[in-house]
């Protein structure tokens, strides 16, 4: 059965169990990364170096964006063309889960921030491959019209995991290397599992594998620049990820500071509200991904909801502006999490209707619209201090908001309608076309 996509018999029969394999393995993955950055390697810091434990996280978080902020687009890109009897992904998915968790495991014996930087740079870097490799399946094995749900199902596992990998390893604090080798034993269990029961039929390849030019480097990195003219809805996705992620990051990054500097609050409160507002803008994303995934599917279109999205983070931002209150930090929380909810569901959906190539490229594609996504939430924070210390935080909801429109702006030229429905004509016309 060849084709980059299973045929829509075999997803509808499958499908399930496929979302199921992925999702566990979400969970495994952001239980990791939620688990080392809240609490393991914090804690870890703050026995190396105590007096300057502060310093050593931004140091290691740092350097880890430095040297991981292409892996997913060049893990992607690679996975496109390999071509084993396990399919394209899975080897990918294990070569990330095997190296990656090793390096993670070794974390809890480093004794230097330097060993602490190395390891989790190569952890993370191999972990990205295990991302994206996974995350592709959005597009190789799930029709359009699905991918709102998809992707609904895909980030409340995200948010499951999180929350699941700070309570796994919270009694770990102390003894971090226990609690680093229980993240990794998580991920590599939960990848070999999918690569054992849902793993890709064998002789799955896109139409014209066979004949695809040998690889040069120069061919190779070209294909990460896109031409604007060819693919324009590609570019606007890209600009609206861009600044989805700064408006949001800039704001929803720097809620303890709010509510210490701006709203009045003593640290102690400050931090059991943020507390408080974390738990409410999560249900705000569990209601809105899966929500905002299963309408959009029904209605066929994305761009309404990436639009509402918009309006709420830039709702949330005029807020603490008119009610500078603890009461309206909670709803300028509710609303975040909301916005972040559509975001994940509705703005992924569409951004795997608008890939350039997707029948051969889609890990590429996808690689770069997290890489766009991760440069928002680098430059967020620097965009936060600047305005808080320039202007203030009045500035700062006035500067959030405005990015939002700006980000808003650029969603409206994409060209949606129809889209679900001919990504789905183009992907079973590739399928009967390569298995004449």
């Amino acid at each position: 059965m060849d084709g980059t996509m299973w045929t829509v018999r075999a997803i509808e029969a499958r499908g399930w169990g496929l979302l199921v394999g992925l999702a566990v393995v979400s969970v495994a993955l952001f239980a990791l990364y939620s688990g080392v950055l809240s609490v393991l390697l914090p804690a870890q810091l703050a026995e190396i170096d105590p007096e300057g434990k502060v310093a050593a996280l931004a140091v290691v978080t740092s350097v880890s964006f430095a040297v991981t902020a292409l892996a997913q687009p060049v893990f992607g890109a690679l996975s496109d063309r390999t071509r084993t009897r396990w399919g394209r992904r899975v080897p990918w998915m294990l070569a990330g889960a095997v190296v990656g968790g090793a390096t993670v495991g070794a974390m809890g014996g480093a004794e230097t921030v330097a060993a602490l930087t190395v390891l989790w740079a190569v952890g993370q870097f191999s972990l990205n491959g295990l991302d994206i490799a996974s995350s592709v399946y959005l597009v190789d094995a799930f029709p359009a019209r699905r991918r709102g749900s998809v992707a609904g199902v895909l980030g409340m596992s995200a948010i499951v995991g999180g929350a699941i990998g700070v309570v796994a390893v919270g009694r770990f604090s102390a003894e971090p290397a226990a609690g680093y080798w229980l993240l990794a034993a998580a991920v590599i269990v939960a990848v070999v599992l999918f690569a054992v029961i849902l793993r890709e039929p064998e002789g799955r390849e896109p139409s014209g594998a066979r004949e695809r030019e040998p690889f040069r480097l120069r061919v190779f990195l070209g294909g990460f620049l896109v031409d604007p003219r060819r693919h324009p809805d590609f570019l606007w996705v890209l600009l609206w990820r861009l600044g989805f992620a700064i408006a949001y990051g800039s704001v929803y990054g720097y809620l303890l500071y709010v509510l210490t500097d701006y709203v009045g609050v003593g640290p102690a409160e400050a931090a059991e509200l943020v507390g408080r507002a974390t738990v409410v803008g999560g249900a705000g994303v569990v209601v809105a991904v899966l929500a905002g995934g299963w309408l959009s599917d029904r209605l066929g279109r994305r761009k309404p909801f990436i639009l509402v999205a918009c309006a709420l983070v830039v709702g949330a931002n005029v807020i603490p502006l008119v009610m500078p209150t603890t009461e309206g930090i909670l709803v300028l929380a509710a609303c975040m999490g909301a916005a972040m909810g559509l975001a994940i569901a509705c703005g992924t959906a569409l951004a795997s209707q608008v890939l350039p190539a997707p029948d051969e490229h889609a890990a590429r594609g996808l690689g770069i619209v997290n890489f766009a996504t991760n440069v928002g939430q680098a430059i967020a924070p620097l965009v936060a201090a600047s305005v808080i210390a320039v202007s203030g935080y009045p500035a700062l909801f006035v500067v959030s908001a405005a990015v939002m429109l700006v980000s808003a702006a650029a969603i409206l030229p994409v060209k949606e309608s129809g889209r679900a429905a001919a990504t789905d004509a183009v992907a079973l016309s590739g399928r009967s076309g390569s298995q004449q």
